[in-house]
């Protein structure tokens, strides 16, 4: 059985692949990258590297393995043995071999591994479909000033303003004469015409907005209920997995201990194999999962791992 496709398969998914008795396959998240002296742009990508001290059987590719083969967890974790036989004596022989969009493992000198990763493969998913180009050199403008004294506008003519004949004389003229001869009669009539109108219009006024306020003014029979937002809990997807036990005993006293030192210890249904797995603690992102699960490496559990689901 070929069983780098289901380490992989895996890397798409977690952080850390442990082949049983060989050694762990960890990816990390590189941002995008810009080479200035190249003029070349890379996208995000997961970066593959190898620690051969990660050796402790956490489950992960063996249930993997026995649920996409439909076989049973033992003949897969029989399986992942014989294939990591294969591997050393390989490694015994021609000092190298390759796995497939994986990497290359070499011996050095002193007999520890190397491992060279797979450039092609990016096992990030949120890259998918982008690829590394060469932008084209921006060649820039040099902008020319131009001394004023070296600009010759030549003028323009304006048209000549045309005389227009003022009327106002006339209108004065003709006003002067109306008045004297209407004198005081004109006068009351003129007083008498502006008042009426003005009561004219102010009666018009009233009215129409007497009539906008009936028509703004409306009753609601069934008026709608008050709404409420209730705020869910905090989803807590990330999980840091100190090990899965096949006997529950054991699993519920690792759950305790972990209690005692300060963790949020859960311990989980039992999985479609029998194992029980305990968890360190929850966590609502991957970055605070990812910290917390380095810590734990450096100072109590080697072998801890990062674990994404949607629990109960």
């Amino acid at each position: 059985m070929k069983i780098e496709q289901h380490i992989s398969q895996l890397l798409y998914r977690y952080q850390c692949v442990t082949v049983p008795g060989f050694g762990a396959f960890l990816a990390e998240t590189h941002s995008a990258q810009l080479n200035e002296m190249s003029n070349s742009f890379y996208p995000p990508k997961t970066v593959i590297s190898f620690n051969a001290n990660l050796r402790h059987n956490d489950g992960l590719l063996a249930n993997h393995i026995a649920r996409t083969e439909k076989t049973t967890y033992d003949e897969a974790l029989a399986s992942i043995q014989s294939e990591v036989t294969i591997w050393r004596q390989i490694l015994e022989i021609n000092q190298k071999f390759s796995l497939k969009n994986i990497g290359e493992l070499s011996l050095n000198a002193e007999g520890n591994f190397v491992f060279k990763p797979h450039e092609q493969q990016n096992y990030l998913k949120d890259s998918f479909g982008l690829t590394s180009f060469v932008s084209p050199v921006i060649k820039r403008e040099v902008l020319q000033v131009v001394a004023p004294e070296a600009v010759h506008e030549e003028p323009i003519a304006l048209p000549a303003p045309v005389k227009k004949q003022n009327h106002f004389y006339k209108y004065a003229a003709a006003a002067a004469v109306l008045l004297s001869v209407g004198g005081v009669f004109g006068l009351k009539w003129y007083n008498n015409h502006i008042h009426e109108q003005t009561l004219a219009v102010r009666s018009e006024v009233q009215k129409e907005v007497q009539e906008q306020i009936q028509e703004a003014t409306f009753v609601i029979d069934n008026p709608m209920a008050p709404v409420t937002m209730t705020l869910g809990e905090e989803k807590l997807p990330y999980h840091v997995v100190a090990g899965a036990f096949r006997m529950e005993s054991n699993a519920d006293k690792v759950c305790r201990k972990l209690s005692r030192k300060g963790f949020k210890a859960r311990k989980l249904e039992p999985n479609q194999y029998g194992l029980y797995p305990v968890l360190y603690q929850s966590y609502p992102s991957y970055r605070d999962a990812y910290n917390a699960m380095k810590t734990i490496r450096e100072k109590e559990n080697p072998d801890a791992w990062l674990l994404v689901k949607e629990l109960n």
